[in-house]
């Protein structure tokens, strides 16, 4: 059946290969992989027929997945990361690169040229493979995430230069008109984006808009993210970075996370042939001949590689766990690596033992993505156990000492909101923050901080945690925030700890953790929404309450902690939103006026009580039962809802 049939094999093996790493706890990456080892042309049983035509379409599943990264990159994201990307990348490049020669000299014993080729193809990293482990642990929106997308792009254009220079190795000074040439190119294809991008492609999206058609919409979605990934490529750039890069434009549309939404399931699809094609290239008969050597090629890429990734990130100023996720993240030999070393076979600049190498290099490394990111927190959290000396300064620290106070981690949006509220209460509390600039800013405010790492034990004995009453999280690395709770354990065990959740699996980490509330930020969003459509519908406060308790006891049940302090304040808390005060203008004709409040039993009538009366200019607060009701009036009434609509129709009783 051709391609038809090919595709009906792979989507089936990746069915079950998912299937299997699902139930085994695994990353659907993997599963993917292995499926591709056994439907690949090396292995025995049903096979793909034309590998080729399946690898054209895993392009497309790249680029879609760039695209919608790029989606949910807005450029302005990227910004504060712009100096370890457009510095440091190239120099972990060139370090990379040397250390590969190094291998290629004293462990493979190669000549020179083909070291050079060899050092090129491990500097890579895998865009794709490590894009879709972040956004299945959800740290896509963490600081480790932006410097690995930042890097991961300047990698991605380094390949032009790289295949126009490396054919070039015998007299490198011919490439370089060449690579001049492209760079031009390359010049007016991302200015004539930034032009095209921002005036017509949101006008373009609002006119689609208004069709009222999904169908047409995801087409045009589709069409722009793959037609401008073909333009870079017709202007010697890489297919899938032309797709990142209009995402990133897109992203600045008001349409933006529709066209995120839409393209999610057939992102998803192709993106799987992808992993299913890295899979195929899988050789077991060479990976079992050569096992020693590949086994040793792996061992040395994964150590140095990560080292001079996290070495370069902290010799850049980021610190924390940043350092460890960027150089367990990136440690990979990447799929641009396929390209290049291609192109080496052809010009015949490489051999195919090499060849293979490098191919099986980047498979098993790229398995391996996915573990390795999730060993980051860990090492991290040794890390401090052996090294637990942190950078600190303190500012604005009360003379007397910290004690019975709350403690802050974290000075981002939601802690500096936290900490105005408690300051405009007077209450007492100190701000945790490893940032300077964040620091520095509550510095300003008069807040009392500790700059630091609040993962590391002399910062949170800094802030006074074993004499707090309360510390709040709102760190949104799910790494982080884990490594802080277990650091506020070891020093006050019993401690409140109220902490910020980045979605469902982190409510489950952290309900393991022991803590005493959490707050998933878009659910609650989320539920306050639907309270008020659930409202203008007409259903009642009290049904409207019972819901909102059903759904936020079923989302928070993995959080252990409750107490009697906390079920009053949530009693509380729905008290309030169950009463509520309306105002109400009389009109003349309204049977209760020159009726005095007494007189008219409104309270023993609908339940419901007058708590103020404007009349003019004047303000009549808690009005006593002697008081009447002039036409004009604007009454305020608190009660339910039922209360207040009992008075809404004795208002206009005849």
């Amino acid at each position: 059946m051709g391609i038809a049939g090919d595709l009906a094999l792979i989507l089936v093996a990746a069915f079950l290969g998912g299937l299997v790493a699902r139930r085994l706890g695994l990353p659907l990456i993997l599963g993917y992989i292995l499926a591709g080892v056994l439907i690949g042309p090396n292995t025995g049983g049903p096979t793909v027929g034309d590998v080729h035509d399946i690898e054209l379409l895993a392009e497309i599943g790249v680029a879609l997945l760039l695209f919608s990264i790029g989606l949910h990159f807005p450029i302005e994201e990227l910004a504060p990361v712009r100096r370890v990307a457009l510095v440091g990348t190239p120099i972990q490049m060139a370090l990379t690169a040397l250390f590969g020669y190094g291998i290629g000299q004293l462990v493979l014993g190669l000549d020179w040229e083909e070291s050079v080729w060899l050092g090129a193809l491990v500097a890579l990293s895998s865009t794709a493979v490590v894009l879709k482990a972040l956004s299945e642990q959800g740290v896509m929106d963490t600081l480790s995430g932006r410097v690995i997308v930042g890097m991961l792009v300047v990698q991605d254009l380094a390949v032009v230069p790289l295949t126009i220079l490396l054919p070039e190795l015998g007299d490198v000074s011919e490439g370089l008109p060449r690579l001049g040439i492209a760079a031009l190119e390359a010049a007016v294809f991302i200015v004539g984006m930034a032009l095209f991008g921002t005036r017509v492609f949101p006008w373009l999206m609002a006119r689609l808009a208004g069709e009222n058609s999904r169908e047409l919409f995801l087409l045009s979605v589709v069409a722009i993210g793959l037609g401008v990934g073909y333009a870079t490529y017709l202007f010697g750039l890489s297919f899938a970075f032309g797709a990142f890069v209009a995402g990133m434009v897109l992203s600045r549309s008001d349409y933006s996370h529709q066209a995120l939404a839409d393209i999610g399931p057939l992102r998803d699809v192709f993106a799987m042939l992808f992993f299913v094609s890295v899979g195929m290239l899988i050789d077991p008969a060479f990976l079992w001949e050569r096992a020693g050597t590949i086994a040793l090629v792996v061992l040395l890429v994964f150590v140095v590689k990560a080292l001079i990734f996290g070495g370069l990130t902290r010799a850049f100023g980021y610190g924390n766990i940043v350092p460890f996720a960027v150089g367990l993240g990136l440690f990979q030999v990447g799929e641009f690596s396929f390209v290049i070393a291609r192109e080496g076979i052809t010009l015949g600049a490489i051999s195919e033992e090499l060849y293979s190498i490098v191919l099986t290099t980047a498979v098993v490394t790229m398995a391996l993505t996915p573990f390795a990111t999730r060993l980051a927190p860990a090492l991290y959290g040794r890390w401090r156990e052996r090294f637990p000396k942190e950078t600190m300064n303190t500012f604005n620290l009360p003379k007397t000492g910290l004690e019975d106070h709350v403690v802050i981690a974290g000075h981002g949006r939601v802690g500096a909101f936290v900490a105005r509220l408690l300051g405009s209460l007077e209450q007492r509390f100190v701000v945790i923050d490893g940032n300077p600039e964040r620091a520095e800013a509550a510095k300003a405010e008069g807040f009392p901080a500790v700059f630091g790492d609040a993962a590391a034990e002399p910062v949170l004995e800094a802030a006074g945690v074993g004499k707090a009453r309360l510390v709040i999280l709102t760190v949104p690395d799910p790494a982080g925030a884990r490594l802080v709770v277990e650091r506020v354990r070891g020093i006050a065990p019993d401690i409140h700890i109220v902490a910020r959740a980045a979605h469902q699996e982190q409510l489950e980490d952290l309900g393991k953790l022991g803590i005493y509330e959490a707050v998933q930020p878009e659910f609650e969003a989320g539920l306050e929404l639907g309270r008020q459509a659930l409202s203008h519908l007409g259903v009642g406060a009290g049904e409207i309450q019972r819901i909102s308790d059903r759904v936020r006891r079923e989302l928070y049940a993995p959080v252990a902690g409750n107490t009697a302090g906390k079920d009053l304040l949530q009693q509380l808390g729905r008290t309030s939103r169950m009463i509520e005060t309306e105002w109400f203008r009389l009109p003349e004709n309204a049977s209760i006026v020159e009726k005095s409040i007494g007189e008219l039993r409104i309270r023993s009538e609908t339940g419901a009580s007058v708590v103020a009366i404007v009349r003019g200019d004047e303000a009549l607060p808690n009005p006593g039962p002697e008081v009447s009701l002039e036409t004009g009036d604007v009454v305020g009434v608190v009660g339910t809802s039922d209360q207040r609509a009992a008075f809404r129709t004795l208002i206009h009783e005849p």
